[in-house]
C-alpha cells in the first residue's frame, strides 16, 4: 500500500469556515485537524497556532458549533469541538466518503488557502480518489511513501514527526551543523521558539525509547 501526502487549494465554496476565517489575515496563520469522531455529530480536536482569544475567535466562525473547550498550551491553542456537521460541502463530504482510503491525521490548513493531508490506500483506489478530488480544487501530489504499519516506533506525535524529518532535510543534525532552528521552522511553517520546543520534545522522546530498551 501506498501513503501519499495531498495538498489541494479549494474555491470559497468548498473552504471550510476556520479556513476561511485563517485567510483574511488574522494572528492564527495555520491550524491543524487532528481527530474528528464517526458519528452523526461531528467531535473534533483542531490545534492553532495563536493564543486562546484568537483561538475562540476563529472557531466563533463555525456556524454549526455547539460546545468547545479550548485548551492553552506553549505551542498554540488546542479546540474540542461539538458540531452539528462537518462544515465542509456535502459534495466534497460524499467524495471523500466514497473514496476506498483511509485518512492520516493531521488534516492541516494554512492562510494561504492549501490543505494538506495524508491518505492511505492500494494505488488504484489512491488514483481514483485522485482523479475525484480534482474535481472540487487545484490538487498536488507532495510525496509518495510506502506504508509502514509502526510509522514512529518512538511515539513521536505527528508534529514532532514532522520537525526531525525537517532537521534532517535542512541538515541540523550534520556535523558540522548545516541547518538551524529556524530553517526547521521556515519549513514546517511554525515560529522558531515553536520549532525548538518541538525539537526538543522529539529528541527526549527518542533517548528515552533508546534508553528504555526500546531499540528494533
Amino acid at each position: 500500500m501506498k501513503r501519499i501526502q495531498f495538498s489541494v487549494t479549494y474555491p470559497d465554496r468548498h473552504l471550510h469556515p476556520l479556513q476561511r476565517h485563517i485567510m483574511a489575515g488574522t494572528p492564527i496563520t495555520r491550524a491543524e485537524l487532528l481527530t474528528w469522531s464517526p458519528t452523526a455529530e461531528a467531535t473534533t480536536l483542531f490545534w492553532c497556532d495563536g493564543d486562546r482569544e484568537a483561538t475562540e475567535t476563529a472557531i466563533e466562525s463555525i456556524d454549526s458549533l455547539v460546545v468547545s473547550n479550548v485548551v492553552p498550551e506553549a505551542d498554540g491553542t488546542y479546540a474540542f469541538l461539538q458540531q452539528g456537521d462537518y462544515e465542509f460541502s456535502a459534495a466534497l463530504l460524499e467524495a471523500i466518503a466514497e473514496a476506498q482510503v483511509v485518512f492520516i491525521p493531521p488534516v492541516v490548513f494554512h492562510e494561504t488557502g492549501a490543505v494538506r493531508f495524508e491518505a492511505v490506500g492500494e494505488a488504484d483506489a489512491l488514483s481514483t480518489f485522485h482523479e475525484s478530488l480534482s474535481e472540487f480544487g487545484d490538487l498536488t501530489i507532495d510525496a509518495v511513501h510506502e506504508f509502514e504499519r509502526a510509522h514512529s516506533p518512538s511515539r513521536l506525535t505527528d508534529r514532532q514527526q514532522t520537525a526531525l524529518e525537517a532537521a534532517v532535510s535542512v541538515g541540523y543534525y550534520e556535523v558540522p551543523r548545516e541547518g538551524t532552528v529556524a530553517d526547521v521552522a521556515d519549513v514546517i511553517d511554525c515560529s522558531t521558539s515553536t520549532a525548538g520546543e518541538l525539537l526538543r520534545k522529539a529528541e527526549a522522546t527518542v533517548i528515552e525509547h533508546y534508553r528504555t530498551g526500546g531499540r528494533r
